[in-house]
């Protein structure tokens, strides 16, 4: 496979996992994490670093407008709940395990 048809197949598993996040609007970013060590915004700050690996400037707050398809406060109100102590608890268990994300 060429270097070109392997970037236009990852960018479009990105566009597909992208939707997928922004259809679950039930699914809390706290259970991203908990499950699986990386959420929402942990795309958006990858999203950003990796156009600025490309010399693009892209602000945080762009980015988290194309990984939740609008504005971060706009879904906060619309869909964010507030998190269970359980939850909570279940988040510092598995700190060790969330994801590291270059330049943040």
């Amino acid at each position: 496979m060429d270097d070109k048809t392997r970037i236009e197949i990852e960018a479009a598993a990105f566009r597909g996992l992208v939707e997928h996040l922004q259809r679950r609007t039930d699914v809390q970013n706290i259970d991203l994490m908990n499950l699986a060590g990386f959420c929402r915004n942990c795309l958006a700050k990858w999203y950003q670093a990796a156009a600025e690996e490309q010399g693009v400037k892209v602000s945080y707050d762009e980015a988290r407008k194309t990984v939740y398809g609008m504005p971060y406060d706009e879904w906060k109100d619309k869909y964010v709940t507030e998190a269970s102590d359980a939850q909570k608890r279940a988040f510092q268990e598995t700190k060790p395990l969330h994801s590291k994300i270059s330049g943040h």
